[in-house]
């Protein structure tokens, strides 16, 4: 294997800053007693999850009809939503999470996605984490961006939790990457002492490639330590039976400690329901209940950090409004995106609902999209990082918000 993959596969760096690093590079500061530092999570549902089973319109006669076998029943029956302003009702596999809408921290952004038309997950993903829809030829994800606009203000730290660096944290800047799951401490071949040595050898001058290959040597040894004894006090050192619900709780636990990370993302799948999608229970309650007991989790795990976190869920795009043949949803368009934390006004669905009429439909099959994506991330990057006209033109380039939603 090649140096430049072997130390990409290791978490230290990207594509990019291999081929052309800047000299405005991250660097690993010393942990401080700061406890108000601003924190931002992103978790992306992978696979185009179904909004309108999740937060349900359950008012529009127009739902039961495109769904006679897997819409949710009303407030107050069996198995039903939880009605959240009388028209919208959540989900009933994520109760782990109606306390937090109920003390107004919790809040959903309707008929959101992204403005770009396509089906395809690939591209809709990698449209979603760089930020610019229907532009291929950028591999630099937001969060990085993010990251080089906002690093000198302060020191920054960013966490991804999963077998790979994401699209998203893709960039000039160094990204901490540590393993989901069982695998969450397994070690690498750069932990090896031999080959680590080698490696610190061969990257020991002052240029900024090697400065940048120590930095990410710090930052992985640091989480990995604070890892380490975080496994040991957890069940005798015993993972979760659910990877999420696992890896939420590690990443409250290693944000708590450590004020350093400000950024954190994680990903999970199985919300590609073509078949047996089911209702209150089936594929997407299955995955949703998972999902809500890992934030309620994650929640807890931050501790007081919560009250400076917000924690953004989206997917790619929705899904179709009728149910197909085979108790499942096809691909769509418009979606709902979640937002919480301790300081976002909750208790409300935000965005422009269209409604479920035919005539309101996205190429009469799909929930519209009313809100760009790029206006929830925006207003949460201004409100709640401090980030400026400026900073937010380099985080999403030739991109103006269209509307400013307040949430926090």
């Amino acid at each position: 294997m090649k140096r430049r993959d072997f130390l990409i596969q290791a978490g230290l760096f990207s594509t990019t800053a291999i081929a052309s690093v800047s000299c405005d590079t991250w660097v690993v500061h010393s942990a401080t007693n700061k406890s108000d530092r601003q924190r931002l999570i992103v978790i992306l549902m992978r696979g185009g999850a179904d909004g309108l089973n999740i937060v349900v319109p359950y008012t529009e006669p127009a739902y039961y009809q495109a769904r006679p076998k897997i819409a949710l029943a009303k407030p107050g029956q069996e198995k039903g939503v939880f009605d959240l302003d009388g028209h919208f009702g959540l989900h009933p596999a994520l109760a782990p999470i109606m306390p937090l809408w109920q003390q107004g921290n919790l809040a959903f952004v309707h008929a959101a996605g992204s403005p770009d038309p396509s089906r395809s997950h690939f591209d809709a993903q990698f449209y979603m984490e760089i930020g610019i829809p229907g532009n291929q030829r950028i591999s630099e994800g937001w969060m990085n961006r993010l990251l080089g606009a906002i690093s000198n203000k302060t020191p920054i730290q960013a966490v991804s939790l999963g077998s790979t660096k994401p699209r998203i944290l893709n960039g000039l800047m160094p990204v901490a990457n540590i393993g989901s799951g069982r695998n969450a401490d397994k070690p690498i071949s750069l932990d090896r002492p031999k080959v680590g040595a080698a490696f610190d050898r061969l990257y020991s001058g002052n240029d900024v490639l090697s400065q940048t290959y120590h930095q990410g040597r710090v930052a992985r040894a640091a989480l990995m330590d604070d890892f380490a004894q975080e496994m040991k006090m957890a069940n005798n050192g015993a993972p979760s039976p659910d990877v999420f619900v696992g890896d939420a709780q590690r990443l409250g636990k290693l944000m708590a400690k450590d004020p350093k990370i400000e950024l954190g993302f994680m990903s999970l799948g199985g919300w590609d329901t073509h078949i047996n999608q089911g209702s209150d229970r089936g594929y997407l309650a299955k995955s949703l209940g998972s999902l809500g007991k890992g934030l309620a989790a994650l929640v807890q795990n931050l501790g007081p950090a919560y009250q400076n976190t917000v924690i953004l869920v989206m997917s790619e795009f929705g899904r179709t409004l009728r149910e197909n043949g085979n108790g499942g949803t096809d691909h769509g368009h418009g979606n709902v995106m979640w937002v919480l934390g301790g300081k976002v006004r909750g208790g409300k669905v935000y965005g422009e609902w269209p409604g479920l009429d035919t005539a309101a439909l996205y190429e009469k099959r799909d929930l519209a999209v009313t809100t760009d994506f790029r206006d929830v991330i925006s207003d949460v990057l201004a409100q709640h990082l401090s980030v400026n006209d400026t900073q937010l033109s380099k985080v999403f380039p030739s991109y103006v918000p269209k509307q400013k939603i307040a949430l926090l």
